[in-house]
This record gives C-alpha cells, structure tokens and sequence, in this order.
C-alpha cells in the first residue's frame, strides 16, 4: 500500500503540477475511490455503483485542483494590480513635479521674453540707430588708435577707444614736457605710448598690485619715459575737512606739471578733484591743463578761473585757465 501511496502523489504532482499538501489531498481521495471499485469488484456493491463513485471522487479532485488554482490566479492578479496601482502613483507624481517645473521655467521664459521685447522696443526705430552710430564711432576710433600706436607688446583692454582717442590727441596737441596722470589702468599703456613724444608720463597709484602690473607692462612695451609711482593711501585735510588721498612725500619730485590727469581709481573716490589740486595745483606749468571725467565739477577753493572745455571725442572735461586770467595761486 506504501508503494502505491508514493507512486500516487507522483502521478499527481507530475500531471496536476502541484504542492506536496495538494498532492496529499488528492492522493486521499484516489485511495478513496480505489478502495470504493475494490468493495466493487469483490462483489459487496454493484459495479455500476462503485464506477459511478469512482467518477464522482475524481471530478470531485479535478474540482478542488481548479478551485485551488483559481484562488492562486487570483491572489496573483490582486498582487498584479496593487504594483500596477503603485506603480501609476509614481508615474502621475514624477509628471506632475515635471509639468510644475516646466511651468516655472516657461515662466522664467517669458519674463526674459518681455524684458527682451521691452528693450527691443527703446531700441527701435531711434534707439537703434543710435547704437549702430555709437558702434561706428567706437571702430572708428580704435582703427585711429592704432594708426598713431604701434604696440611693441599686446596692449592691455581698456575705456572705450574714444575716451582713448581724446585723451592721446589731447596729449599730442598739448606737447607737455610732464604728464601726471592719477590712478593706473589700462589707459597708462596708451598715455606711455603719447607722452613719450614730448616729455615723460609719471603715474601715480595707491594699490600695490596695480603698480606691479602696471611696471611689468611698462618694461614689456619699453616704455623709458613712463614712470610708475606707488603712492600709499594717507589722510589729507582739504579745505578744513578730512579726506583719504595719497601720501604727498612720495610726490615731491612732481614740479611743472604739463597736463594732469585725473580721472582713475583714487583712495578720495569720486572727490578726486579738489585734494588732486590742492596738492598739485600750484606745482602745474604756465598754461597747464587738468582732465577730469564729465559731470558735475567742483570748484575747489582758490581755482574758480579753471574753465571747462569738453574733449572733441571722450567723456573728458579739460580744465584750464584762460590766457586773459591770472595763473593759479602759488
């Protein structure tokens, strides 16, 4: 009976496809009916009976088998749609978080769209024109700047050409034997080139690493007329009132100064005019004259005569006195 029993739930498994504990039911209900078609062929119950029980205990097997399996198919496809459930959620939050992303972006867009459209606007018809105009001129004037320049090394960016243009035509109309010029930058290169065909070309700055930059570009462009004078920052009483300028020791040796340039970066900041003059104003040369940037000038105590005249090209001012007034107070 064991070896039947085994062989049983190997038929089974084998032709249902499942468990060990279905295998046993079904394996009960096999020796079931077996037992019931033994009674039958011993005689005790009519065949047709013991055939009829027989049908009836497999169909019972087959059903449970099916039943079984439904269940499993159902759980399966329980699980199936939760993932798919979570699976939906996660999408729709990922489009969601893209759709506001994208939102804000196209707003972003269309804030620099009309800030566009806005400036295109003041740029058309007049607006535009302008422009154009003003780039015309700045290639103008760079294309005359190298004409009368030729660089022996690459020349440092600096102001707008035509600021430049101003200030090296001014340099060569004038012909001052000392060109002082406060503040270092780019410009320095350019007045080197100018100054050096009448005088020499002194400038004067408060920051140490401009000065260094400014002589290493000096000694590049072979500039033996220009001289680079650091000058630290030191407090300086103008007219009864405190103000941050240079140290005045380190310019003693400036005398009979040409033409002053005072438009650069200075410890006084924008107020540069008056200190600049209080100091070097009685050291300028008969019928010198001082570059300031447009704008509103101060009159500096003691030097009402200075009368401004703008540059034909540049934001420059010149201020000079004129031939009929008495020179500048010593």
């Amino acid at each position: 009976m064991s070896r039947l029993h085994q062989l049983a739930r190997r038929v089974a498994r084998r032709l249902l496809g499942v468990t060990s504990r279905t295998a046993t039911g079904l394996l009960a209900l096999v020796v079931a009916g077996a037992a019931v078609a033994t009674v039958a062929l011993t005689g005790r119950v009519p065949l047709a009976m013991a055939l009829l029980t027989l049908l009836i205990t497999v169909g019972l097997a087959g059903l449970w088998q099916m039943s079984r399996r439904a269940a499993g198919l159902f759980r399966a496809q329980h699980e199936a749609i939760h993932d798919l459930r979570l699976l939906t959620e996660q999408v729709q939050r990922r489009v969601i978080a893209a759709v506001e992303k994208e939102r804000l972006e196209a707003g972003d867009r269309h804030l620099e769209m009309t800030a566009a459209i806005a400036r295109a606007d003041r740029l058309t018809p007049e607006g535009a024109e302008s422009l154009l105009r003003g780039q015309h001129g700045e290639m103008q004037a760079m294309f005359q700047l190298f004409r009368t320049v030729t660089p022996r090394a690459p020349m440092p960016s600096g102001p707008r050409p035509a600021d430049l243009l101003g200030l090296l035509h001014l340099v060569r109309d004038r012909r001052p034997a000392l060109t002082v010029a406060l503040g270092v930058g780019p410009a320095t290169i350019w007045l080197g080139y100018a100054a050096q065909e009448s005088g020499r070309l002194v400038a004067v700055d408060h920051d140490a690493g401009r000065v260094a930059r400014a002589r290493a570009d000096v000694l590049a462009h072979g500039l033996t007329a220009t001289e680079i004078v650091h000058a630290a920052p030191a407090e300086l009483t103008v007219d009864g009132r405190s103000t941050d300028w240079y140290d005045v020791d380190a310019l003693d040796a400036l005398k009979d100064i040409g033409l002053l340039i005072v438009t650069g970066p200075s410890p006084a900041g924008s107020d540069a005019l008056a200190p600049a003059l209080h100091v070097l104003g009685r050291r300028l040369a008969a019928g010198a004259a001082v570059v300031v940037e447009d704008g509103p000038i101060p009159r500096p105590r003691g030097f009402d005569g200075l009368v401004p005249a703008p540059l034909p090209t540049g934001g420059w001012t010149v201020l000079t006195h004129p031939p009929a007034l008495s020179p500048l107070p010593s």
